[in-house]
């Protein structure tokens, strides 16, 4: 269904570092006492640059037989394993960092970003919360404090911390569409297409914003607007996996089934971890009345993505369809606890 987006570059203030892809790479100066060090650095950093992996561990690792503790070496070391997916690797890496040097900065942003991806949300924002205290304007930090508690769906924080963003950098594209999502996801539509509008004026490709906007009419009903802002989306990107399980979870709202669940494998050919995909499929599955495949696709959506919308409310369906009231009702629970939206009322527990 819908996501969080996180895809931009921005040039900031702390340290003149340049933001890429939400981890931030040490630029060792040129006229540092400690040459061999920088010039490995250096080295690492430009083989990182160019997705030479082992080059820049080669020589990020040479840095470090100079000076076990050197911090840069360590975080770049950590940017090496993120951006590979190692995030466990990753986090060991930041944290060994911080351990050498307690107050950097770019190493405490860069292990938020790796707990953000592992899931310990909390930590992630713990660590978000010291770089505001130094940085209270810091970009890339009010965008992930908003994208942390989106997950943990706790929108009217979402909110703040987007909005605060927002007045600081009105032209951020990317922060407006995600204003709107957390709108979306808290069922204001008015409000979330307001914004996601509000992105489309500020630039006109904003694929992800017709993608959100998509969703935020099929949630209306209002499915030929929804169609022609899909079909906008995949026209700027064509074969976008998120933008093709949407179009199919639109299609199937509107009950186009056959053509809404070949979107939906094509986009899980092409990217097999998204859970929203495998939850559309298991609603696919829920409206063939094939209870045990909508089980098995509902769950595996909600091991890959627990935070996935209304997976619990979906699988309650889907448990009940095949005859096991008492694992209905323990994901009728769990949907409860969540506070999803989404509640099958003829499921009748205790």
């Amino acid at each position: 269904m819908s996501r969080v987006y996180r895809s931009f570059i921005q040039r900031l203030s702390l340290k003149s570092l340049l933001v890429t892809g939400w981890v931030w790479i040490v630029f060792a100066a040129c006229d540092s006492e400690q040459t061999r060090m920088q010039r490995f650095l250096l080295k690492g950093n430009d083989a990182l640059a160019k997705q030479n992996y082992e080059v820049a561990i080669k020589n990020f690792n040479e840095a470090l037989e100079i000076d076990s503790c050197y911090a840069d070496a360590l975080n770049n070391l950590g940017t090496v394993q993120f951006r590979q997916k190692n995030f466990a690797e990753a986090l060991e890496f930041y944290n060994r960092a911080l351990g050498c040097q307690s107050s950097f900065q770019d190493a405490l942003f860069n292990r938020a970003n790796t707990y953000y991806e592992l899931n310990s949300l909390t930590k992630a924002l713990e660590d978000v919360a010291q770089i505001l205290v130094h940085h209270p304007d810091t970009l890339p930090a009010l965008f992930l404090q908003g994208l942390i508690f989106t997950k943990q769906h706790n929108f009217a924080l979402a909110k703040t911390a987007f909005q605060k963003a927002v007045r600081l950098y009105p032209d951020n594209v990317e922060l407006w569409i995600n204003l709107g999502t957390v709108f979306f996801y808290n069922h204001e539509y008015d409000s979330a297409q307001r914004y996601l509008l509000n992105a489309v004026e500020i630039n006109p490709r904003a694929a992800d914003a017709y993608n959100a906007l998509a969703l935020v009419y099929a949630a209306t009903s209002d499915f030929a607007m929804a169609e022609k802002s899909i079909t906008e989306a995949l026209r700027l990107k064509p074969g976008e996996s998120w933008y093709l399980n949407n179009r199919g979870y639109i299609r199937l709202l509107n009950g186009d089934v056959q053509s809404g669940v070949a979107d939906i494998n094509q986009s899980i050919a092409i990217d097999p971890q998204n859970a929203w995909a495998y939850r559309n499929k298991g609603v696919y599955y829920l409206i063939q009345n094939d209870g045990p495949s909508a089980v098995r696709l509902l769950t595996q959506a909600s091991e890959i993505d627990p935070f996935v919308e209304n997976v619990y409310s979906y699988l309650a369906e889907a448990h009940h369809l095949s005859g096991d009231p008492i694992e209905a009702c323990k994901a009728l629970s769990e949907s409860i606890r969540r506070n999803e939206k989404r509640f099958p009322k003829h499921i009748q527990c205790r």
